[in-house]
């Protein structure tokens, strides 16, 4: 009650010493079990760290210690039994007159598989009669633990078995699989975790056996997550390229800069002397990257390549222009620049044409103000160059991500969005081979697309998740068995060690009345199986 009054309103307290109720998000805690819109109270063990000698750091007069936090810490099956059997209780007007007319929020008990089931959690959560408690559901959730014998796994009949014991009437529930497309990647046993993913959620009814593959008739969900800056993304060298825009502009609004390590050996000077020369394709760093590789470069883009790869301070860049105009007023260089150029670098060289520049003072932040302008230009046109090219979008459509009337730091905020727009597309592109209309509706729209049934992904790529659910009931009484297999941990209370690969958690989120899917990994790899047993409705006796 605590936690849970608003006048009170606390995210956490201690019940008998060892006990400690959290008031949480469920989603973030009960990850394929949960996906409520409102807090839920976990209980746990009160432990939370404890201290051990670090004896690199001990000396004569001098303990050190370093205190370790510890994950989540479990409670016997008997502790949560009694939990929940309080919580029960409590919310029943018989028993407890002065119970509070509102309903508690869901209680979940973290559980340490020591019963011969495995429980991993039990809880319960209130049914409600209009604004009355007339009941409350209870769940169990039991967990397996990793295995690579599919021999061991439940079958059908076994799982309809199981669910009779709780509810005669059974019916098998559409089943879920997962396919992960783009994602993290396990190298050596250990995982390197990506912040983009590209998967893909299937759903059908008339389930055969355990593990089958989608039939044609499924129903499928393309779900693209893209973050900007993974190295095996075919726009990461483009990203790089934003990033030294960004920290250009960064520049200009604080006044400092922190530089990225140069590309090149040799000096940003001596590189575009050498530029000015004539000596042009010395550069050791490829020039391109051959997603946006283009042909038509001019010499305030080129420039700006060599620059971006070999500058290191606000004097290298000053310098570097210092050349560039001295040369244009000489004459010694003749440059070409494309119509549109629209920085102050381009208009010092069209007025060069005619023997009529204007006086730079390359001094202050002036010279970082002409290199973002320059940056700026030849990325639009990378771009610009592709979606025309790939005739995924018009000029029209893209005029918001394209304009130069707002100032530099807008442009570079645009450009970025422009930047993610083009991620989402070109990783479609790349690792799911989509054909050309949907790309185009991709890039004209940025939503969620149905795949074609043309396109039958899990013929190439191994599942990651496996799940199928028997019910019974309707309403308030449904009774729900599922059944779940993961490659990764189902619960971060528990740590599942197979070999020398140590798992760490799996976040799902699956709405309460479809309470768990599946996860699966390609043959010979340890998985983790999980059997939710739930709800069994109790029902609360009346005055």
């Amino acid at each position: 009650l605590l936690c849970q009054d608003t006048d009170e309103c606390k995210d956490s307290c201690i019940y008998e010493e060892d006990v400690q109720i959290l008031r949480v998000n469920g989603e973030q805690h009960l990850h394929h079990i949960y996906s409520g819109d409102r807090p839920v109270f976990i209980c746990e063990k009160t432990v939370s760290s404890y201290e051990i000698m670090d004896e690199s750091r001990s000396d004569d007069e001098t303990n050190h210690k370093v205190k370790i936090e510890l994950g989540p810490q479990p409670l016997t099956i008997m502790k949560a039994r009694q939990l929940l059997s309080r919580y029960t209780m409590s919310q029943n007007s018989i028993e407890s007159p002065a119970v509070s007319s509102a309903p508690l929020l869901p209680l979940w008990v973290r559980c340490d598989m020591a019963d011969p089931a495995g429980t991993t959690w039990l809880g319960a959560e209130t049914a409600c009669t209009g604004d009355k408690v007339s009941g409350v559901k209870l769940y169990s959730v039991t967990c397996a633990g990793s295995t690579v014998d599919k021999a061991t796994f439940i079958t059908l009949d076994e799982l309809k078995q199981e669910h009779k014991k709780r509810h005669h009437p059974s019916m098998v529930r559409p089943s879920t699989a997962q396919y992960n497309l783009f994602g993290s990647t396990v190298v050596e046993n250990t995982t390197i975790e990506s912040q983009s993913s590209v998967t893909v959620d299937f759903r059908w009814s008339h389930v055969e056996s355990i593990l089958e593959t989608p039939p044609l008739s499924s129903t499928a969900t393309l779900n693209i997550k893209v973050s900007s800056g993974d190295m095996r993304s075919p726009m990461y060298p483009l990203y790089r390229e934003l990033e030294f825009l960004q920290i250009l502009a960064d520049g200009l609004r604080t006044g400092e800069t922190e530089w990225m390590e140069p590309l090149e050996t040799r000096s940003a000077v001596q590189l575009t002397r050498e530029y000015l020369d004539g000596r042009m394709g010395t550069s050791e760093t490829e020039i391109f990257n051959s997603l946006m590789e283009r042909g038509d470069l001019d010499f305030i883009e080129q420039l700006w390549v060599r620059m971006r790869n070999s500058v290191t301070s606000y004097q290298d860049v000053g310098d570097c222009l210092k050349l560039v105009i001295k040369a244009l007023q000489y004459g010694d260089v003749k440059p070409w620049i494309h119509r549109d150029s629209s920085s102050s670098l381009s208009k010092l060289i069209l007025q060069s044409y005619h023997h009529q520049m204007d006086h730079v003072s390359l001094t202050g932040l002036t010279p970082v103000h002409m290199l973002l302008e320059m940056g700026l230009d030849k990325m639009r046109k990378d771009y610009i160059n592709y979606l025309i090219g790939q005739e995924l979008t018009t000029l029209n459509h893209l005029s918001y991500y394209l304009s130069t009337v707002e100032d530099l730091q807008e442009q570079v905020i645009r450009l970025r969005k422009l930047h993610h727009l083009l991620e989402i597309t070109v990783t479609c592109s790349t690792f799911l081979g989509l054909a050309y209309d949907r790309l185009f509706l991709l890039t004209q729209h940025l939503t969620q697309i149905a795949l074609d049934k043309s396109l039958w992904l899990w013929k190439i790529e191994q599942a990651v998740s496996w799940g199928v659910e028997v019910s019974s009931g309707n309403g308030p009484r449904e009774v729900k068995t599922s059944w779940l297999l993961s490659d990764k941990p189902l619960v971060e209370h528990i740590i599942f060690e197979t070999g020398e690969i140590l798992f760490s958690p799996q976040i799902l989120c699956y709405n309460i009345n479809y309470p768990v899917a599946a996860h699966f990994v390609e043959a010979n790899h340890p998985v983790s199986s999980l059997r939710y047993t739930g709800i069994e409705h109790v029902a609360l006796p009346r005055r």
